[in-house]
């Protein structure tokens, strides 16, 4: 009995703890007038599941971290980015698009976020072509496929947390002698 009434209470702490996502919008980003310097103090995280694929051919060497299995008698290399997966800013080409780097070994690794309009403006996965079943992404300098399911993969943040790490600022008017 005094087990549960420990578990009991230790349930809420434990949730307390824990972030409180939301979908970062575009009407996010303008209200609150983020710009680089402040996506570089925000954690970011993925709401849904992504999977890249790609076709290994024979005397490809270069598989580091990634799976690599059989599909139909092909070589399948695969890169899995779960769900609540926590990301870091690295830049952004254009001022709205993001870069982010779900994972640590070089440069090129990280995907390509922007506002959907059709999903409410949400960051979501964006790919240099999508058709209704696939999207091809460039990854660590590599091409993947993946499906469109990712397509609706967006970045989720804890806004709260987000919104205190961000630095106010104001200007000084100055002062006059009476």
């Amino acid at each position: 009995m005094r087990l549960f009434f420990v578990w009991l209470i230790g349930l809420p702490i434990l949730f307390s703890c824990s972030p409180n996502l939301t979908p970062m919008t575009n009407s996010i980003v303008k209200d609150m007038r983020w710009g680089e310097d402040e996506f570089r103090r925000i954690q970011f995280y993925l709401s849904d599941d992504i999977v890249l694929r790609r076709e290994v051919r024979s005397g490809d060497a270069s598989i580091r971290e990634g799976k690599v299995k059989l599909v139909n008698g092909r070589k399948i290399e695969e890169i899995i980015f779960e769900k609540g997966t926590p990301g870091v800013f690295e830049f952004s080409p254009d001022g709205k698009d993001v870069a982010i780097s779900f994972e640590r070994g070089g440069d090129n690794r990280y995907l390509m976020f922007g506002p959907n309009p059709k999903y409410n403006d949400r960051y979501v996965l964006l790919a240099r072509d999508w058709d209704r079943r696939k999207g091809q992404i460039t990854y660590d300098g590599k091409t993947y496929n993946t499906s469109s399911e990712s397509a609706f993969a967006s970045l989720m943040i804890d806004l709260e947390r987000a919104r205190k790490s961000v630095v106010e600022s104001r200007k000084a008017r100055g002062r006059t002698v009476n």
